[in-house]
C-alpha cells in the first residue's frame, strides 16, 4: 500500500523539486498512463514567452464539471477544503483523474481540516517537503489507475515562493500548499 502512496505523491513532488531548488516551480506532471512509454519533458519556455494553452473547461469529462466548469464536493464525491482554487486536472488513466487545487492556508491547517473532514490521522509521507496522504477508498487494481485519495504538499519547503499557477490572462498566483484528489472512476465506488 505504501508503494501506491509513494507514486501518488509523486506527481505532487514532481513539480515542487524546481521550486525547493530556488528556480521557477514548474507543474507537476502526471505518471504516463499504464502501458503507454513516457516522453522526455520539453525544455521551459524563455521568460518572455506567452504562458502555456491551457484546455478550456469544456475538454473535461461532463461528470467533473461544477457549474462554472470546476469540479465540486458532489462531482468529486471527496471533500474540497473551503476556499481551495481549482488549479487544473490531468488524466490518470482507466477513467480517473488528478485534480488539483491551491490555498495559501498553512499545510498543517490543510492537514488537520481532512483529519477532521475524513476521521482519519493519514500518512505522513516525507518530512521535507511535507507530504501527506489520505486514503479515500479501496484501490481495484482491475478497474483503477490509482488508489482513490487525497495528497497535500507543502509549497513553501526550501524558501520557496509556492507552487506557480499561470492561466492564460489572469496574473501569475503562488499558492502555499497544494491538495491533490483522485476520485475513484464513475461507476466503481468508492469501496470503503
Amino acid at each position: 500500500m505504501m508503494c501506491r502512496g509513494f507514486l501518488l505523491a509523486l506527481v505532487l513532488l514532481a513539480g515542487g523539486t524546481a521550486a525547493a531548488s530556488g528556480a521557477n516551480a514548474q507543474t507537476p506532471q502526471p505518471f504516463p498512463r499504464p502501458g503507454t512509454p513516457s516522453r522526455p519533458q520539453p525544455p521551459p519556455p524563455p521568460d518572455d514567452a506567452p504562458p502555456p494553452k491551457v484546455l478550456p473547461p469544456s475538454a473535461q469529462p461532463p461528470a467533473v464539471q461544477g457549474a462554472a466548469g470546476e469540479p465540486t464536493e458532489g462531482t468529486l464525491g471527496m471533500p474540497i477544503y473551503p476556499g481551495a482554487q481549482f488549479l487544473t486536472s490531468f488524466d490518470a488513466g482507466r477513467g480517473q483523474r488528478y485534480f488539483l487545487f491551491g490555498t495559501n492556508v498553512d499545510f498543517a491547517q490543510i492537514v488537520a481540516y481532512y483529519r477532521t473532514a475524513l476521521k482519519q490521522r493519514g500518512t505522513l509521507v516525507y518530512d521535507q517537503p511535507s507530504i501527506h496522504m489520505f486514503d479515500v477508498g479501496r484501490f481495484r487494481e482491475d478497474s483503477m489507475a490509482f488508489p482513490p485519495g487525497i495528497t497535500v504538499k507543502d509549497y513553501t519547503w526550501g524558501g520557496s515562493e509556492g507552487y506557480l499557477d499561470l492561466k492564460p490572462g489572469a496574473p501569475p498566483t503562488r499558492y502555499r500548499t497544494v491538495i491533490q484528489l483522485v476520485p475513484a472512476p464513475e461507476g466503481a465506488g468508492s469501496g470503503r
